[in-house]
């Protein structure tokens, strides 16, 4: 289980370094990124939420840098496109793909398949789901396909160590990219970070 950020190319973005990647592939988060996978991270969650905010949060500042960060800044609400991937590590079976829609700051949706509605949807094309049956876990990675989809059913608990270990992988992008802020984007640094923690629905880095 990895915590996956949906990419789009992008070929003349110059307000920080990112690295090149090919459109709708995704990029894993962990505490081993290189400064340029960060920066595309970064740019990837602010694109997310480029778009004007409501007026009672104040004008957009019209300068290249503090427009593209303006939403990402600024909005209550914010959206990662991506979220929790399951995969076979020595079939590359897929389980659970992220779909259209799902985002990494409703990672907490596995939770409530451990230990409250049992259910969780992840978005769709593919339309991935994870139930929980008694003291398993059934991962689905297309619920509506039309042709047979990848199932498999993994004990609760072990279910818990890997979202254990997602969140944590998490973490460690948010402090990875706290530091890569303070490089790139000193003047905005601590509210850049603070921002991919509501992003990511973490608590900030100590």
């Amino acid at each position: 289980m990895q915590p996956v950020l949906e990419i789009l190319a992008v070929d003349d973005f110059a307000l920080w370094p990112v690295g090149e990647h090919e459109s709708y592939g995704y990029l894993v988060l962990d505490g081993e990124l290189t400064p340029a996978e960060v920066g595309t991270a970064v740019m990837r969650i602010a694109d997310c939420n480029d778009f004007e905010p409501e007026e009672e949060h104040g004008p957009c500042p019209t300068d290249p840098l503090g427009t593209f960060l303006h939403g990402l800044l600024t909005m209550p609400d914010l959206f990662a496109a991506g979220g929790f991937r399951v995969t076979d590590n020595v079939t590359g079976t897929a389980f659970v793909e992220p779909g259209c829609c799902s985002g990494l700051e409703t990672w907490r949706d596995w939770l409530e398949v451990l230990d409250g509605t049992g259910y969780a949807g992840f978005g769709h094309d593919p339309s991935s789901v994870a139930e929980r049956v008694g003291g398993t876990v059934r991962l689905t990675l297309d619920a509506y396909g039309e042709e047979s989809s990848p199932v498999i059913e993994l004990p609760v608990d072990q279910v818990r160590t890997l979202v254990t270990g997602a969140q944590r992988d998490l973490q460690d992008f948010l402090s990875l990219a706290g530091t890569w802020a303070e490089q790139h984007l000193p003047a905005n640094a601590a509210a850049v970070t603070a921002a991919l923690a509501r992003a990511l629905d973490l608590g900030p880095t100590q």
